[in-house]
């Protein structure tokens, strides 16, 4: 008898014990919910008033599928009145800028967009200045720097000085041109430059169209030049010297927009945590370029490590070391 009252108190036990993991392990699904829908902004756009958003482009400009999902948001929530495009970037790929610029002009088809420039605007970040409607730079902002650039390491020199051939079979003499792994040839050459030269007419277009100047008449302006923001008002490349001031005051004066509305920083969604964790394939594949690159430059005698890598034809400002 004591032994069947035992079993069945020990029952019990289990019972409430395991009701108890169950309530607990619910509970935590529901607070990594709640955190991941904190953590990924999904409660930002509840109660949200009117107002200005304003997105920050900083860094190597690159062609990014978030941040273009999130203009498109931008675009399309009434509550934000307006957009304030602040850039503080020397550029990055010319696909990355026209990315930008792409998205950027379906944003002002439904709302002002106006840029503020940083410490550096230029190349890529010059580009995506173009796209808002009124430009506010400071005195001392750098900007321009309008040109396209091809670049690539070669190691020919090299591979011959360590006896290392690299072989290859093409179905072109074009394909894979330029290659890092012989010298470029005066086709090759040629077949780059025009590529080069089809994406900086591209650029030159836009500041024509977009700042309505005509480019032959800004001294160095075509032969890639950067200029001050007080160099640049003078040249219309950008249109007033300030801050955050001078961009309220502009959209209050031309679009009626109260300059106490408040400014509310959008970012693009962040990745989910499996990618955050994650090592893409991209991403270690750009390591492992990077480590070549600093591999051979030792080799090479080398002083200093080059800036990073992109590829595609590249808009970006590098001041020369030399």
């Amino acid at each position: 008898m004591m032994l069947e009252t035992e079993t069945v108190l020990d029952r019990r036990r289990m019972r409430r014990l395991v009701s108890f993991w169950r309530v607990a392990a619910i509970a935590a699904g529901v607070l990594a919910i709640g955190a991941l829908t904190v953590s990924t902004g999904a409660l930002d756009d509840l109660g949200e008033k009117k107002h200005i958003a304003r997105v920050s482009i900083t860094g190597t400009i690159t062609e990014d599928r978030k941040q273009l999902e999130m203009f498109d948001k931008i675009a399309k929530d009434d509550k934000a009145v307006a957009l304030i495009v602040f850039v503080n970037s020397p550029g990055g790929t010319s696909t990355g800028g026209e990315a930008l610029y792409e998205a950027l002009r379906k944003v002002a088809k439904k709302k002002p967009v106006v840029g503020q420039f940083g410490t550096v605007a230029a190349s890529a970040g010059y580009i995506v200045g173009l796209a808002t409607d009124h430009i506010v730079a400071r005195g001392n902002s750098i900007t321009g720097s309008v040109g396209v650039i091809a670049q690539w390491p070669e190691f020919a020199g090299l591979l011959d000085k360590v006896g290392v051939r690299f072989n290859e079979i093409r179905s072109g003499e074009l394909k894979a041109i330029p290659s890092p792994f012989q010298p470029l040839d005066e086709k090759g050459r040629a077949a780059t430059q025009a590529m080069v030269d089809d994406s900086y007419k591209w650029f030159l277009d836009l500041v024509k169209e977009r700042r309505n100047v005509d480019t032959k008449d800004v001294a160095g302006l075509e032969k890639g030049a950067v200029f001050t923001g007080r160099q640049a008002l003078r040249l219309k490349l950008v249109d007033a010297i300030g801050g955050e001031t001078e961009v309220r005051s502009w959209l209050n004066e031309k679009h009626n927009i109260d300059n106490d509305l408040k400014i509310v920083d959008k970012k693009p969604d962040k990745e989910s945590t499996l990618e955050t964790l994650g090592l893409s394939r991209s991403t270690a594949r750009q390591l492992a370029t990077e480590l070549v690159h600093g591999a051979a430059d030792a080799l090479n005698g080398g002083t200093g490590v080059n800036p990073l890598r992109l590829d595609g034809l590249v808009s970006v400002w590098q001041p020369s070391e030399n």
